[in-house]
């Protein structure tokens, strides 16, 4: 009895050996796991594009700015003229951070003892914004260490903290556009994955390779109910985020509903064409799960900053469907903003959306024939 369950196992460790694919995904997984892991969870931020709203414009303050842009983490984004400025910079995606210094600011410091600057800050990120917002008053407080031999306190500058489009820095306003992301890419992509994959391993797809369906007929039959499932899921979370967690939709709905469901497009041919080029529902579902599901929690900018990452996830980050998508939802749920600063995203989903669709197309017809 033990020589054939011993044979039994060696039978099945050589099953999954033999097949490539499977033995790629077991053994190759834990290394990229590892891999994205290690360099895309970072806590710290990196490269924080940072403008400048200079009231006073003296010694003092031209000082502190040389002092935060020589520090390395900070990247001088431009100058503004005023605070109207300020909101239309953050909703086009053109700075992370505006330094805002009252007038009179050196006078007040040596008159006064106290000055105050204001630290404005993407509040879309709550996280990332208390990190830039720690760095910035990290930097002041070592400039009036240098200027008093290290006897200085923490009163000398008064970095007053403001979290643009989320005052009160709730996390729900991180995690909503996150969310729709995640469950549009499980739902779309991921149901949509196995769908022709179920068919082959049932059988049933020789039946479809002869009938009178053109390969764009059978696509499209697969993808609808998937584009109507996942349309309601959009509906459904963005009604909850409104009515339940009070995130507000700042920006037009319609257009919103629109981009989802653009997105949505892209995330089901994104599918299809999976399955079109795996064999078994198993192998379908590990690669929608571990190319689609873990990159888009990791390297969509979700969670982690996508500019604090080494530059080889940061270039693999722009092939993410969902990066594009996420920057489209903060942009209009919480900054407003409208098609003509969100144009470049929307042509990088609709271009993909074609190239997949063309590719799921070329690839079934070459089964078909």
């Amino acid at each position: 009895m033990m020589k054939r369950f011993i044979a039994f196992i060696r039978k099945e460790f050589y099953h999954i050996v033999r097949d490539r694919r499977t033995a790629a995904i077991l053994f190759g997984m834990p290394i990229l796991q590892l891999l994205l892991f290690g360099y895309a969870i970072r806590n710290e931020v990196s490269e924080v594009r940072t403008g400048i709203l200079d009231m006073s414009h003296d010694t003092v303050t031209e000082a502190i700015t040389d002092k935060l842009f020589s520090s390395g983490t900070f990247i001088f984004a431009g100058n503004l003229q005023s605070e109207k400025e300020i909101a239309p910079a953050f909703a086009a995606g053109q700075m992370n951070e505006v330094v805002v210094f009252e007038p009179d600011f050196a006078r007040r410091l040596l008159k006064d003892g106290v000055a105050q600057m204001q630290v404005v800050t993407d509040g879309s990120d709550p996280n990332v914004s208390r990190i830039v917002t720690g760095y910035t008053q990290a930097v002041v407080r070592d400039y009036l260490a240098e200027q008093t031999d290290g006897s200085a306190r923490q009163a000398g500058v008064e970095a007053v903290p403001l979290m643009m489009f989320n005052p009160s820095l709730k996390s729900v306003y991180l995690f909503v556009p996150g969310l729709m992301a995640m469950i549009l890419m499980l739902v779309s992509a991921l149901m949509t994955s196995i769908s022709i994959t179920r068919e082959k391993e049932s059988g049933t797809m020789e039946l479809l390779l002869v009938s009178s369906l053109r390969p764009v007929q059978i696509i499209v039959g697969k993808v609808v109910p998937y584009l109507l499932l996942s349309f309601v899921n959009v509906i459904t979370v963005v009604s909850l985020a409104y009515f339940v967690f009070g995130v507000p939709c700042r920006g037009n709905i319609a257009l919103l509903l629109v981009e989802s469901l653009l997105f949505i497009m892209t995330a089901l041919s994104l599918g299809i064409m999976i399955s079109t080029i795996t064999n078994s529902q198993q192998v379908a579902m590990m690669i929608s799960l571990a190319g689609l599901l873990l990159p888009t929690v990791l390297l969509s900018g979700f969670i982690f900053p996508i500019h604090s990452m080494p530059w080889p996830l940061q270039a693999i980050s722009n092939i993410i469907p969902a990066r594009w998508y996420l920057v489209i939802v903060r942009g209009i749920m919480l900054k407003g903003a409208g098609i003509a600063v969100l144009w470049k995203e929307t042509l990088i989903l609709l271009v993909m959306t074609v190239l997949f669709m063309a590719a799921s197309v070329r690839k079934f017809s070459e089964r078909l024939q």
